[in-house]
């Protein structure tokens, strides 16, 4: 286990820039707003504030403030802050991100947290600092490998706090060992691929999720087939375009979220870059689609949190009110500890207050 600092060459930054603003820009027909993709107009200001407004370096810094480090699991590198906090007996967090987002997702509430838990928050293999990629990672074999890295920091018993594909990885960690004490989730939501939702007897707030999700399953799922399938075709574009790269995360901030901020979602398109992750964490999500079991339920109890923007339905996906913690907010979206961080610290400090007894090794 080796300390580790984000140092990324001046040389990458200057290749980024010249990337940026010598891209060829298509040609776009029609009206319509987002309803074909990303507008080219929206996407060349973005492109052009990356290359000449967007502070890397202080950004950099900000995620140097977090102790990072480095180990070996399973002949793969895994990259993860670890914060103790001040209470030697407090409850153990594991923080575990989704895509397209990092752990650098986690960076402005980590410290917050850290005042009742000590907070481990690792980057899943493929994504960000968590590379070279040895072999086939998915939700299942990374799992395995989160187990080990809380067992090796000597936790016993902990809790995780999740959403989108971390979510997945949880679940699969509830189902290898009784050390998870209990899981948060949030933006619960219905398997996409499993088609549209029946609109009979929803109202309000419900009816509107529901009329989201259905329209996402229509006409927003591109992405998803595509890595699910030939996560190699995206891979070139991800891997050699920043401008690609951009409009593939762009897309989906812009439909998950409400409120995040473009630093935020451009740190996360800057890491994908420089670490060259945007094609290995299409394949980790292709190897996770195909494999048996990866959307198993989980085995330790859950409180669910959603935001404005995520499309769960309480009486669909919960239906007898079984969740021990099931919460609605009227901000946020997919992103919660980067757009609302003080609701999501509240919220994920309440559930795991009932489970702060910690056992250690």
């Amino acid at each position: 286990m080796n300390p580790f600092r984000v140092d990324i060459p001046e040389a990458d930054l200057a290749d980024l820039r010249h990337r940026l603003t010598t891209t060829r820009w298509p040609a776009q027909s029609g009206t319509g707003g987002w309803s074909r993709g990303v507008p080219v107009a929206e996407l060349r200001d973005l492109a052009a504030y990356w290359a000449d407004g967007f502070d890397w370096r202080a950004t950099e810094a900000r995620l140097n403030a977090l102790p990072q480090f480095v180990t070996e699991i399973d002949g793969q590198p895994i990259h993860f802050v670890h914060v103790r906090g001040p209470r030697e007996d407090a409850l153990p967090l594991l923080l575990i991100h989704g895509w397209p987002t990092t752990f650098a997702d986690f960076a402005a509430v980590t410290a917050e947290l850290a005042r009742d838990h000590h907070v481990v928050v690792p980057s899943i293999p493929g994504f960000g600092f968590s590379t070279p990629v040895t072999g086939a990672w998915d939700v299942s074999r990374t799992a395995a490998a989160f187990v080990t890295l809380m067992d090796s920091l000597g936790y016993a018993r902990y809790g995780i706090q999740s959403g989108d594909v971390g979510a997945g990885i949880a679940g699969a960690m509830s189902r290898l060992t009784p050390a998870v004490a209990a899981l948060h989730v949030n933006g619960p939501s219905s398997h996409p691929f499993g088609g549209p939702l029946p609109l009979d007897g929803l109202t309000g707030v419900e009816l509107r999720r529901a009329g989201r999700f259905n329209d996402a399953v229509a006409t927003g799922l591109g992405y998803l087939q595509l890595m699910s399938t030939k996560p190699w075709t995206i891979g070139f574009s991800l891997t050699d375009s920043p401008a690609g790269l951009l409009a593939w995360i762009f897309e989906k901030f812009h439909a998950w979220s409400t409120q995040v901020h473009r630093d935020v979602l451009l740190t996360a398109a800057s890491i994908y870059w420089f670490t060259g992750t945007g094609a290995t964490s299409a394949e980790f999500v292709y190897e996770s689609m195909n494999a048996p079991g990866t959307w198993a339920t989980a085995t330790a109890p859950t409180g669910f949190a959603t935001f404005a923007a995520d499309n769960g339905i309480r009486s669909l996906l919960d239906p007898n009110h079984e969740a021990e913690h099931w919460t609605e907010y009227d901000r946020g979206g997919h992103f919660p500890a980067s757009e609302v961080p003080d609701l999501y610290v509240a919220d994920v400090r309440k559930y795991f207050s009932a489970y702060q007894q910690a056992e250690f090794h």
